[in-house]
């Protein structure tokens, strides 16, 4: 109980720091930057209009590869967005792949309808959805162990929000059928993104061939990851935080503008210090100058609910949906052992430990990576028939 405390402590408190961190410095500059021509690669910027809305979405390799060629989707993390992935979008294009990456409804410079209300009824993945049962399934440890039975909430506690995992979903697998116009697309997804990428390949298995993982997020501040025997305790005090912050927090964090602290939280998910550049802390802070962005990360600190990793890796849809996963074993926010625990689930095919690098391993040392992905990528193109390779590392 002491080491799932600490773990559940541990986590909370970077997320929390990381989120403060981005607003602070947000909220203390100037609002409404324009989406820029491209991202620092010299990708160019889209557009998408997706339920009213607009996404951007940047693509390589689809003006040049035939329609049925295969196609790849990145999935960017929490509060980050698509530029996360320029290390990554043109070697795997460059594989022969049509490469595609996109921002998250409420992420970079996609829009950000106020989370709830009648727009948000519209756009929100939960509207049709039957809550009625909730899931019951083994979760993990911090050791690597398993906790039998445990009741996963599924539904956010702001009633209405648009911004849950089912809307991701959702979007998703409209930007597969619509955008990337192929019968099928590979996921590859960072850390919360991993769940977004999960359920659409549970929600619609015919579209999503394979999921790629880099550093699993399982979510300290869900209600199934605190310990039952402090549950009582625990959930309503962070439910009171988490309505304040929604209802006071804008003028706190405009009165505690300050970069070097950004770029010291930074370090922490990052192992190597170098890799936190100018260019990352650019790329990552801009959006947030987007008009909403406060309103989107207040409501996603608010976000105790809705699928984990392993309910979702149990799931019988997508027992023959192929998953790799990668992790950096200096990750101080995802415990190495609950990533490799995750080989007993039955589509997880391989786990692979990279070291000395931290949460975002596809951005600190891409030339680790993207090589993994292309082989995944060659892994999928054989077809799902190609028999399970559980615990080769």
């Amino acid at each position: 109980k002491t080491v799932e405390l600490l773990a559940l402590v541990a986590g909370a408190r970077c997320w929390m720091a990381l989120a403060l961190a981005l607003l602070v410095l947000a909220l203390g500059l100037a609002t409404g930057l324009p989406m820029p021509a491209a991202n620092p690669r010299g990708t160019a910027n889209r557009l998408w209009q997706w339920r009213s809305q607009q996404i951007r979405y940047q693509a390589l390799g689809d003006d040049r590869l035939p329609a049925d060629a295969p196609s790849v989707v990145f999935v960017h993390g929490l509060f980050v967005n698509a530029d996360h992935w320029r290390n990554n979008l043109a070697v795997v294009a460059e594989a022969g792949y049509r490469a595609y990456t996109i921002d998250l409804l409420g992420y970079g410079y996609s829009s950000k309808p106020a989370p709830t209300g009648p727009e948000a009824a519209v756009i929100s993945g939960e509207t049709n959805r039957d809550f009625s049962q909730m899931p019951i399934v083994d979760l993990g440890t911090s050791d690597g162990g398993t906790r039998a039975g445990v009741a996963v909430e599924q539904v956010h506690p702001v009633a209405g929000s648009c911004y849950n995992f089912f809307t991701w979903s959702e979007q998703l697998a409209d930007f597969i059928e619509q955008v990337v116009c192929a019968p099928s697309a590979t996921l590859v997804c960072n850390s919360i993104g991993s769940i977004s990428g999960l359920q659409a390949a549970v929600d619609r298995p015919e579209l999503v061939d394979g999921v790629f993982i880099v550093n699993p997020n399982f979510r300290e501040l869900h209600t199934a990851e605190v310990p039952a025997f402090i549950r009582p305790l625990v959930v309503p005090l962070v439910s009171g935080v988490q309505a304040l912050l929604r209802e006071r927090g804008h003028g706190l964090f405009k009165s505690l503008a300050n970069a070097d602290a950004v770029r010291q939280i930074l370090k922490e998910p990052y192992f190597d210090a170098n890799t936190v550049t100018d260019e990352l802390v650019e790329v990552l802070l801009a959006p947030l100058l987007v008009e909403g962005s406060a309103d989107v990360v207040f409501d996603t600190l608010s976000y105790s609910a809705g699928p984990l990793p392993e309910q979702l890796l149990q799931a019988a849809s997508l027992a023959q949906t192929p998953v790799w996963i990668c992790y950096g074993e200096k990750d101080p926010w995802t415990p190495a052992a609950r990533v490799e625990a995750l080989r007993r689930h039955a589509p997880v095919e391989r786990v692979f430990a990279l070291s000395g690098v931290g949460h975002c391993p596809h951005d600190e040392a891409p030339h680790l990576v993207n090589p993994l992905i292309v082989e995944f990528m060659q892994r999928v193109a054989a077809g799902r028939s190609v028999p399970n390779l559980a615990n080769v590392a």
